[in-house]
């Protein structure tokens, strides 16, 4: 289950809990389209993501979306990715 928290304060935080599958990236997406201004996403309670999140993730960084609090497991599979 993923919970969804969105703050504001100068910036727009979306702080995502729990399991991000690929099944939760389009309603993600429309959140975002629907945002203007700076978006951060906030990964410190993501438990678990698949691999179609992991691409997910690393386009929101290409589009100048920061990640912040992003486990250490999370950001080598994105830097993984890269390669």
């Amino acid at each position: 289950m993923l919970k969804i928290t969105r703050i504001g304060n100068g910036e727009v935080v979306f702080k995502l809990s729990g399991r991000l599958g690929a099944e939760n990236v389009g309603e993600l997406e429309r959140l975002f389209s629907a945002e203007a201004g700076r978006i951060v996403l906030d990964l410190k309670d993501l438990t678990l993501v698949d691999q179609d999140v992991v691409s997910f993730l690393r386009r929101c960084e290409a589009d100048s979306l920061k990640l912040r609090n992003c486990p250490a497991y999370i950001r080598k599979w994105i830097m993984g990715e890269r390669v």
